[in-house]
């Protein structure tokens, strides 16, 4: 039998750690209090307020798998910036690489030296062939989905229910009220025009749906993350990505894998480990150890058609490029990450902590016999409020959020471990020890206890 948090236990709880951080970071609160004459919520960016308690911690340093902030607290960092530092924070080899090439200029307009050994690195480690730089996943999205429209000539994408691809106008959707048509998501800021007009959508996992969407032969490409990671990890069927892939042959579709979050599944990605074969590719976040940067790359074939369709004389206004894109500075970060921090040694380590970190999370929801499920991606993990891990993102969404994941959020905090502000994910780094791992798992036997009491 599962034992339900009550919600009366839940608000005790709550509150009890509202008092235990306001007490513990007082400068980090005067810090707040000033910033907000100057900036929009006191924060550089608006879901900074997103983070647990009335304020957010002000970070001092970050150095490899800890944070120190303002007020010299230290914290095991399970966040690692939602992955944008899953190398872990300024990674030596990384670093050397930045300063070496900070002396010798950042941004020209051309290609530098590392240039063509990059694009030979992402080649042999992701197996497709032609690559772009972006300076960020968002962008390199928007244009491989701009670059599947100019070549297939079909208006539309389709994406999955509470997917995530960045601020990508064409992704920010969700299933309307008549259970099929996209509809703006939950919190999409000036929806530029009706979602329906330049995307369908489908929960994941859903094959009947999206072989019906497919059908009509309007949709340019899919764009998928291979499991889902930012409504809590939803993971494929056995034989779902066979079944989409074949799909999108039988349709003409163009088939995109947005690798950014699912890197976290070895050397080569999700699709690497699970021998995918996509039309195109996209990632970003961790691949220039912190620098922002994003990737996409393309199939022979796809490659041939973009080319093909290139309007030469106005490559630089066409809506596919970046003044600062594929600058000296992301390339050579982008070649001492990938070749020298995130490798397969570091990989096989980081999934052992990860599968260390679900053992514990799933023996003590286990012993104190809670309605919860542990998910595991490669070297992240995370743990969801319901007894069966989510099936798609409509299942995913009911479960996520409300007081009881604020309590765990803000407890965690207050025991020196950062999550993931907007759900409970846990990523390991090269740099991330047992010790940090333990922590996490005694901190949350503590809790879980406390809910049961």
């Amino acid at each position: 039998m599962t034992v339900t948090p009550s919600e009366e236990r839940v608000r005790t709880l709550l509150e009890r750690e509202e008092a235990r951080f306001e007490d513990a970071h007082p400068r980090s609160r005067e810090i707040h209090e000033a910033a907000e004459r100057d900036l929009l919520s006191g924060v550089p960016m608006n879901w900074m307020t997103r983070w647990p308690g009335r304020f957010p911690v002000y970070v001092h340093t970050a150095k490899g798998s800890e944070v120190v902030d303002v007020d010299g607290i230290t914290y095991a960092d399970l966040c690692l910036g939602d992955t944008g530092a899953m190398c872990g924070h300024s990674p030596p080899a990384s670093v050397a690489a930045i300063t070496a090439q900070l002396e010798r200029g950042v941004t020209t307009m051309l290609p530098s030296e590392d240039a063509g050994a990059v694009g030979e690195l992402m080649a042999s480690r992701f197996g497709l062939r032609h690559w772009q730089f972006t300076v960020s996943a968002t962008d390199a999205n928007r244009f491989v989905v701009r670059l599947c429209r100019q070549v297939s000539a079909r208006p539309k994408i389709l994406v999955f229910n509470h997917c995530y691809h960045g601020s990508v106008d064409e992704t920010v959707v969700r299933i309307g009220d008549d259970g099929v048509s996209a509809a703006p998501r939950y919190g999409s800021i000036g929806p530029p025009i009706d979602p329906a007009v330049t995307t369908r959508v489908a929960e994941f996992n859903d094959l009947e749906a999206l072989e019906r969407e497919l059908r009509n032969e309007d949709v340019a490409c899919v764009l998928a993350e291979p499991a889902l990671t930012n409504i809590g990890i939803v993971l494929p069927d056995d034989g779902y990505h066979a079944e989409l892939r074949r799909l999108c042959t039988e349709t003409g579709t163009l088939l995109v894998i947005d690798e950014t979050h699912t890197l976290s599944c070895g050397p080569g990605g999700y699709a690497g480990a699970h021998g995918l074969e996509p039309d195109a590719m996209t990632m970003g976040k961790p691949i220039a150890g912190g620098i922002p940067t994003g990737a996409y790359g393309l199939s022979d074939d796809l490659a041939a058609r973009v080319l093909d369709a290139t309007i030469w004389d106005a490559a630089d206004v066409g809506g596919v490029g970046g003044t600062l894109a594929g600058n000296a500075l992301q390339l050579a970060a982008v070649r001492a990450t990938l070749g020298e921090v995130l490798n397969e040694e570091a990989y096989e380590r980081m999934i052992g902590l990860a599968e260390r970190y679900e053992a514990g999370v799933n023996e003590a929801i286990e012993r104190h016999s809670l309605g919860w499920s542990a998910v595991r991606l490669g070297c992240r993990v995370e743990y969801m409020f319901s007894a069966e891990p989510p099936h798609d993102g409509g299942e995913a969404a009911e479960v996520i959020g409300g007081p009881l994941d604020e309590l765990m959020h803000l407890y965690m905090l207050n025991e020196g471990i950062l999550f993931t502000p907007f759900h409970m994910m846990a990523l390991m780094s090269p740099a991330t020890t047992e010790g940090q791992v333990d922590r996490h798992t005694e901190a949350f036997e503590r809790i879980a206890a406390e809910l049961v009491a």
